[in-house]
């Protein structure tokens, strides 16, 4: 029987090509994710690109068709703030100044209820918590504008409605954020830690203020943006609610001067004060993301060594 050789250059130079081909596979198989991802970039980024262009161009070379709609134009943005901020006399200063309300008091009340509300889920077992916690997912899956009109009915009847309280308040119940503050309290706190610490002595107030909310930090911070984001965008709530055009938010606001354009009332055209106050709307929202998102990494393990 004869045994082939194979010399030690000529194995190598198999391994090499082998290695070439696996870097190759994975590489094509890397392709795809980055263009998927690219398109994703450019399908959310382009709509504020236009806006941020659209802002700068004057009332005429905003529809000419001449100009390039993804391109800067005739630059005239300080103009298009001036006439936002003084049409009406300055009423958009009132939209704004009632979404910032609206939102981070919503928002805020939304988070502290969801953070008791799943950590009492989460931590102490009672009564009823398997059914409760059902009927909690269940509320998930309902639409939110599906309750608006019985919200209203409700409010209505204890003359809330077309105040600033018809808006707060329902925004303070956020069941999705109810759900996810459960499932990350039961992941990031370790019972036999709150365990140790009631046997030192401390009260649950204590085991919860010192011990496990530095825990839920990265969660307590994702539950309160989306709950001011939601509040924020909010449109149907406070179009039924609210029939006082100075309790209106950007967003009911912006939406009636849009009619009004859409119209042309008056001969005079809109579009510049529409598109104008809805960028400076997205700025507060950016800001909120930039100054918080480094929270969401932060107090993974900041309680335990207390």
């Amino acid at each position: 029987m004869m045994t082939a050789l194979v010399s030690p250059a000529s194995t190598r130079a198999n391994r090499r090509t082998d290695r070439a081909r696996g870097r190759g596979i994975r590489g094509g198989r890397q392709v795809v994710p980055h263009i998927v991802l690219g398109a994703f970039i450019v399908y959310f980024a382009l709509p504020f690109w236009w806006l941020l262009v659209a802002s700068t161009k004057s009332q005429v070379t905003l529809f000419d068709g001449k100009t390039n709609p993804l391109w800067f134009g005739h630059f005239d943005f300080i103009a298009n703030i001036e006439s936002l901020f003084t049409y009406s006399g300055g009423i958009y200063w009132h939209w704004l100044g009632n979404s910032f309300l609206y939102a981070f008091t919503g928002g805020l009340g939304a988070t502290v209820l969801s953070v008791f509300a799943g950590y009492g889920f989460a931590m102490y077992p009672f009564r009823g918590r398997g059914p409760f916690f059902s009927l909690l997912l269940g509320s998930v899956m309902v639409p939110v504008t599906a309750l608006v009109i019985p919200l209203f009915v409700m409010f209505s009847s204890v003359h809330l409605t077309n105040t600033v309280w018809a808006v707060i308040l329902p925004s303070m119940l956020n069941p999705f954020a109810v759900y996810l503050m459960r499932v990350y309290t039961q992941d990031a706190i370790p019972e036999p830690m709150v365990d140790a610490a009631r046997m030192d002595g401390a009260g649950e107030l204590r085991i919860f203020f010192q011990v496990s909310l530095p825990l839920l930090r990265p969660a307590l911070v994702t539950v309160l943006l989306l709950s001011v984001v939601g509040t924020w965008n909010n449109y149907f709530l406070p179009l039924v609610m609210l029939s006082n055009t100075q309790l209106f938010p950007v967003t009911v606001g912006l939406g009636a001067l849009q009619t009004q354009a859409g119209v042309n009332t008056g001969g005079q055209s809109l579009w510049n004060i529409v598109i104008t106050g809805a960028l400076i709307s997205v700025i507060p929202l950016i800001a909120s993301f930039l100054s918080l998102q480094k929270y969401w990494q932060g107090g993974l393990s900041l309680g335990s060594v207390k």
